[in-house]
């Protein structure tokens, strides 16, 4: 017989409009809540955010010259196989959704709780 508490079930879903939004902000935004630092029960070494959803990414505030000057990287593991993608390339690509999700990965903290963080966020045009 188990005798553990069962792990409660996250009914609540922080919903972020992206629209006339800037980048960086919606990012970092979306970024505390899926830490969990919105909520006072954050603890560093355990999930304790919220699943996120950003709506609207496709109407995000963004220049031309910013999008010419965000650079991102991709590695296909081979030698010589580095390629440097500016952010026309991958909005024109594989739109502003990317671009928000690669944004947000990049503000999350480096550690093995990122994977998990990532599965709970969900980005619609």
């Amino acid at each position: 017989m188990k005798t553990g508490m069962k792990k409660a079930e996250n009914k609540e879903i922080k919903i972020i409009d992206a629209s006339g939004g800037i980048l960086g902000r919606i990012a970092s935004q979306a970024a505390v809540h899926l830490m969990g630092k919105s909520r006072p029960a954050f603890e560093r070494n355990k999930y304790s955010g919220l699943p996120v959803k950003i709506i609207n990414a496709s109407k995000l505030r963004i220049t031309p010259r910013k999008l010419e000057s965000i650079y991102h990287t991709r590695y296909s593991g081979q030698p010589g196989g580095l390629r440097v993608l500016r952010g026309t390339e991958t909005a024109a690509k594989k739109g502003m959704k990317e671009l928000v999700r690669l944004a947000i990965y990049r503000m999350l903290p480096k550690n093995k709780l990122k994977r998990e963080m990532m599965k709970n966020l969900t980005i619609d045009n």
